[in-house]
Order: structure tokens, then sequence, then C-alpha cells
């Protein structure tokens, strides 16, 4: 899946800090078609792209409670593509008056020789994953159809089973902070949505 460009820029002798706006759902296989068909409807593009990602997810421990996560994306069906190096900070949930999940997001292209750095970096990797759907857009927003499946050989996307009978679905803007107005573009667009998918705030911490 492409990911967003570069989300810490020099401004003026600084950064930009960039968020990530996000509401997540799930549908069943059965329901993909009929969802596909109505963001069709509502998107920049009528046909989505498609993507297929191999992701894995480095921890490095240290000396606080929990440990530091980065997230390394090659994608599969692009050869010669950059590798993308993702991390992504903890989420705000705990704010009510946000409607969607608020959370620090820096993304940069990279190298192949990503997974090798972070070894030598001390991170070793805990999980891994294959991402295989659909990407549409709707001006800066994004919204991402998916199934997760499970990888059988490490490091080759061979022999992927699926994760489950149902779909994720994404809607996500990255944007500079302070621009909670966002989140109200995210839950409008959300809205449009029902009843073929709930997309809401989800805490991952919540699933662990």
């Amino acid at each position: 899946m492409e990911a967003p460009p570069v989300t810490t820029m020099p401004v003026s002798g600084g950064t930009i800090n960039m968020m990530e706006y996000l509401l997540q759902g799930s549908i069943l296989d059965q329901g993909l078609e009929g969802l596909l068909h109505r963001l069709r409807g509502l998107c920049d593009n009528m046909e989505p792209e498609t993507f297929a990602d191999h992701e894995s997810v480095y921890l490095l421990k240290g000396q606080q409670a929990s440990p530091f996560v980065l997230r390394a994306r090659r994608p599969l069906d692009r050869p010669g593509a950059p590798w993308h190096l993702r991390y992504l900070g903890q989420p705000e949930a705990g704010d009510r008056s946000r409607h969607a999940l608020v959370r620090n997001c820096v993304d940069i292209a990279t190298s192949e020789v990503l997974p090798e750095f972070l070894q030598e970096m001390g991170f070793r990797m805990d999980h891994e994953f294959i991402a295989k759907g659909h990407l549409f857009r709707k001006g800066v927003m994004k919204i991402a159809v998916y199934k997760v499946f499970r990888v059988l050989v490490a490091g080759t996307a061979e022999g992927a089973e699926p994760l489950s009978l149902s779909y994720l679905v994404e809607l996500s803007v990255v944007a500079p902070a302070g621009q909670d107005s966002v989140a109200d573009e995210v839950r409008s667009f959300a809205e449009q949505l029902r009843p073929l998918v709930q997309l809401e705030k989800i805490d991952p911490k919540r699933l662990m």
C-alpha cells in the first residue's frame, strides 16, 4: 500500500509534528462487494488501488516499561519499490471530545536493507503479516479495506493463510498537529458507510 509522504519535514529550522486521525472497523467477507460499491460512489477514485504488503513489527526493549515499536513494510506487488519505516505514537483515545483516535505518525521511505539496519540497532522482530486489499481516496482521506494473512514461513509471503473471515476497514488522515477539525471530517465520512460497516475509535491497548 502506498504510504503517506515523509511526515517529518524541515520548516524554519524545526519540524512539523504530524498526527494520524484514525477510525477502524471490520466487515465479513460476504459484505465486501457491497462496501466497495458504496466507496466507489463516495470516493475520488471509482476504481480502488490494490495493494499487497508484507509488514514486520520490531521491538526495542530498554529501561522503559513498554518497548519501542517500529514497523517495516514492503510492497509485494511492486518489485523495486522502497521499503517504508513507520513509527506510531501512543493513541490519545481517552480524549472523548475528539471523534477519531489520534496518534503521532512518522513515515519514511528506506532501502531494502532496513531489516538488517534495525537488527544492528538492537531491534528484534516480534511478528509479521501480509495485508492485501483495496485503497480508496477522498481528498486527503485514505480508506483501506484489506485482509490480514498469517505468515507461515518467516520472511516470505509463500503459503500465507487468512487470519479471519473478515476484512479490516481503516479510515485515516495524516495532518499537522492541532487540526482537530480533521477528526470531524473523518467521523462525517464514516457515518456515510453505515450500516455496512461501523467505524470506531479503537484503542490497541485494550486488545492486548
